[in-house]
Formats: structure tokens, C-alpha cells, sequence
């Protein structure tokens, strides 16, 4: 999978000009591909604030994200994933000592309205037009990304919901050469109507003027108290070393990041975070159609930084 680079650059230059590049820091962050709007924007916010610091932020699906750490040994800064589970059981504790949980999201299934049957496509229909011939859908690969397993997820809760045994393997088995590394690559085929819905995040729909349809709590993974519900499913996916798969088991949608035990610029980095827990850190997931958790959640909040501590709910665990 090639990853997409974006370099988000704001540069204010002093009258002097003299060996401004000389002070300039460079604050990388890895981070899932649903999250390519809000970063940019948090990022353009944080170097407006911060003369001299320009961000530069790789997207991938969080588990290609976390392998680039683990594998490859890439160096970033930040981490920012889709789901928390990546953090906690790829990065924590060998490299990273902490993961918070800050923002949530919702599977929904979004399409345009030129797409087949979108005039007529409902709650009480949606899985009969995605099965038939004349339909193409979309979703993540849940070896690379979580919005993939999170679709196999809410296909397997749907089929509980609806009394429809083998709902799930016939949605899962159908139109798998559209599969895709993550959950923003299906953004292009369903605007230049390659395929016509996609499994995704609501946060994705609302940045790209989609229409979407949204689902019932009971399979949107969108409700903490549901946690148990979801629980109920799970799938196997690409675990910590070569070869080997691990079970990951249904949870409500939580995005959780964390500083790199040796990032390059630590200091930096926790500003940028305690940037992105704040008031206008919030407001900028707001408008980018995302729901800041409030307050935010640690696994273990006794090693997160204390300037991090106050955004944190009381007791987190």
C-alpha cells in the first residue's frame, strides 16, 4: 500500500529573513485516513500559533499506520488512530506509554444521488438494494483499516437485528475486487460512480458532501452503552508479528492517539495534543462532522502527561 503524504505547511518569515529555516522544527504525525481533514486543520491551527513549526502528517489505515512504527521503524512524533484498540495492543508499552480516547464516529452507508436506486434507498431496504446485481458497493479492508472490520461488524449485528441468516457472508462476499486499503480510498470511486455506496464513517460522509444513510444504534457502533451488544461479534485481523492474527471484538467507535515514547520533538508533540483536546480543538472535529469525546478517556491515566490530565475524565481507566 503506498501511503498518501500531505504537507500541511504554514511558514511566517521575520523582516530579517536570515536563518529562518534553521529554527524551523518538524512535528510528524502518522494518523488513520478518516482523520485527513480534522489534522489538516488542527495542524494549520496549531502553526498559525506556533511560528516556525510546520506539521507534516502521513495517512494510512491505522493498522498500516501502526506497522510503520512497529515494522518498518518509521519515526513519527504522534500517533492518531482510528481505534483504540490499535494503540493499546501494537503500541503500548514498547513503544508508546499511554493512549487517550478523544473523538467518536458512527458506520454509515453513503452514496450519491446518482447512485443506484438512491431515490428509494431507506432504513427498511438498504440491505436488499446493496445485494442486488445491478448495485456496487464499497468498503475497507479489515486487514488494514478499522472502518474494514468495523464493516464486518456491523454486517454480522445487522444479521442478528433482522433475523437474516447468512445476511452477513452474502454483504461481505459481494463486490470484494472494491475492497479497499482504507475507508477514504472509496471516496473516489463513489464521486466518479465507480461503485455506488460505500461502508463508512459519518465524519467522511459530512467532509465530502455525500448523502448518507444512517443506521440503528444497534449496529452503528456509534452508543457506548451498546458496548456489550457490539461485543457480541468479532474478527480476526493481522496481529503484532508476522504471520500471526488476533481476535478484535465489536466496541463502540472511539479514536484515540498518543506521543511516541522517543519522538523527535516530545514536547512539541504533547502541545499539539493538548492543542487537539482543547476548546477549539473540539470545535475543529465539530465542524469536520466528528463528535469530540467529552471528556476524553485514558486506559491508564497515571503516565499520561499532566498537562494532558485535566482533559481527562475523572477516575479514567
Amino acid at each position: 500500500m503506498r501511503s498518501t503524504l500531505a504537507l500541511v505547511m504554514i511558514l511566517i518569515i521575520t523582516l530579517s529573513g536570515c536563518g529562518a529555516g534553521k529554527s524551523e522544527k518538524n512535528l510528524v504525525i502518522f494518523h488513520a485516513g478518516s482523520l485527513s481533514v480534522p489534522v489538516r486543520e488542527l495542524a494549520a491551527a496549531f502553526m498559525d500559533d506556533n511560528p516556525g513549526v510546520r506539521v507534516l502528517s502521513e495517512a494510512a489505515g491505522s493498522l498500516h499506520t501502526a506497522r510503520k512504527i512497529t515494522d518498518l521503524g518509521k519515526e513519527c512524533d504522534i500517533m492518531l488512530s482510528a481505534d483504540h484498540f490499535v494503540v493499546s495492543s501494537m503500541l503500548v508499552p514498547d513503544y508508546a506509554s499511554w493512549n487517550i480516547r478523544y473523538a467518536t464516529n458512527e458506520i454509515v452507508i453513503a452514496f450519491r444521488p446518482e447512485s443506484a436506486y438512491s431515490s428509494i434507498f431507506r432504513e427498511d431496504n438498504w440491505i436488499d438494494i446493496l445485494l442486488k446485481d445491478d448495485v456496487i458497493m464499497g468498503r475497507a479492508d479489515p486487514d488494514a483499516d478499522p472502518c474494514g472490520y468495523r464493516t464486518v461488524f456491523v454486517a454480522h449485528l445487522a444479521e442478528e437485528l433482522y433475523g437474516r441468516p447468512g445476511l452477513a457472508d452474502s454483504l461481505l462476499g459481494k463486490d470484494k475486487e472494491y475492497i479497499r486499503p482504507k475507508e477514504v480510498d472509496l471516496v473516489a470511486l463513489v464521486s466518479s460512480g465507480v461503485i455506488d455506496y460505500m461502508f463508512q464513517y459519518r465524519s467522511v460522509a459530512v467532509q465530502h458532501g455525500f448523502s448518507y444513510l444512517e443506521l440503528p444504534d444497534e449496529i452503528n457502533l456509534s452508543s457506548p452503552d451498546l458496548t456489550e451488544h457490539y461485543a457480541s461479534v468479532s474478527c480476526m485481523i493481522p496481529g503484532d508479528a508476522p504471520g500471526h492474527r488476533t481476535e478484535v471484538r465489536g466496541d463502540y467507535i472511539s479514536y484515540s492517539g498518543t506521543v511516541l515514547d522517543r519522538a523527535p520533538h516530545k514536547e512539541l508533540a504533547i502541545s499539539f495534543f493538548e492543542f487537539m483536546l482543547s476548546e477549539e480543538g473540539k470545535r475543529i472535529f465539530r465542524e469536520c462532522g466528528q463528535e469530540p469525546l467529552t471528556p476524553a478517556v485514558a486506559d491508564d491515566p497515571e503516565p499520561v502527561p499532566a498537562s494532558l490530565r485535566r482533559f481527562l475524565a475523572p477516575g479514567s481507566e
